[in-house]
């Protein structure tokens, strides 16, 4: 039997697709993930890694043998989320990823609230714009925006966030509609997002004078009559120094999605958080 902890590491660098990034993810040095791959190398007799160049890349056999190593992964993974869909009551620990946002307008009382009524409960928020992997345990529950296509998950629709376009009195007072200016996302997984593709049919090729990258900065930048920003309704409207565009058209809508992995999905304290965070929204 070859050492499983080698074979982990191979299954986080086939994934990964680099030395540095499966450290990162491992949470150990550079150096730590090349012995351990050296020594799973020495253990079957097989080189796995192209090491010429300054570009690691797995041989044809490390390919095989990273496939036979990600499925062991899996099944690992299946048997962590079996044991605490079994184990876990309301003392248990529950990893909640949602959008940064939405978690700090709507999300956070309610959990607060659930911990007071179970102060041995643990809850870790993770407020993020990527979707975290369920499969790999990186959150035992998720708010998205948009609906995972992909796992074995348990996912139900909660509600939906409205968009519309925001601007200060005093911007719109000072500008005309020809010569507004646009406050967008930039480069990155943000910038492909529905809103990111309504402000720019909006903008119409009028200019984007800010760049910034996260929600809070395009509302600060539209608050200090930076220009118009897409922004969701329920955070906007808790600012009253910014006021809604009419662009002629309905509002961009988009679905919230509760999601977790359907091994966890009876688990009592997975099952209370999203009660609660059913109720938030």
């Amino acid at each position: 039997m070859y050492d499983w902890e080698n074979l982990r590491f191979l299954a986080v660098l086939a994934r990964e697709r680099s030395f540095s990034a499966a450290a990162r993810k491992l949470g150990v040095e550079h150096a730590t993930v090349s012995r351990r791959l050296t020594a799973l190398e020495a253990e079957c007799g097989l080189r796995l890694l192209d090491r010429r160049g300054k570009k690691v890349t797995l041989t044809a056999d490390g390919e095989r043998m990273a496939a036979v190593a990600l499925r062991m992964e899996e099944e690992a993974l299946g048997a962590a989320r079996l044991a605490s869909a079994s184990h876990i009551g309301l003392s248990g620990s529950v990893t909640v990823s949602a959008p940064p946002a939405l978690t700090a307008a709507r999300l956070i009382g309610p959990l607060v609230r659930l911990r007071q009524q179970h102060p041995d409960l643990t809850i870790h928020v993770v407020g993020e714009t990527r979707a975290a992997s369920l499969d790999r345990r990186e959150a035992d529950v998720a708010v998205r925006l948009s609906r995972p296509d992909k796992g074995d998950l348990t996912i139900s629709r909660i509600g939906e966030v409205t968009f519309h376009f925001y601007a200060t009195e005093r911007y719109l007072k000072a500008t005309s509609p020809e010569t507004w200016q646009f406050i967008a996302y930039g480069s990155g997984s943000m910038d492909d997002t529905p809103q990111s593709r309504r402000l720019k049919e909006f903008a119409a090729g009028r200019p984007v004078g800010f760049f910034a990258s996260s929600l809070e900065l395009h509302m600060v930048v539209a608050i200090e009559n930076g220009g118009v920003a897409i922004l969701p309704d329920f955070i906007a409207e808790t600012e009253p120094r910014l006021v809604a565009i009419d662009e002629g058209r309905e509002p961009l809508r988009r679905d919230i999605w509760l999601v977790t992995h359907r091994d966890l999905s009876h688990a009592p304290a997975v099952r209370a958080v999203m009660e609660a965070l059913k109720a938030a929204v």
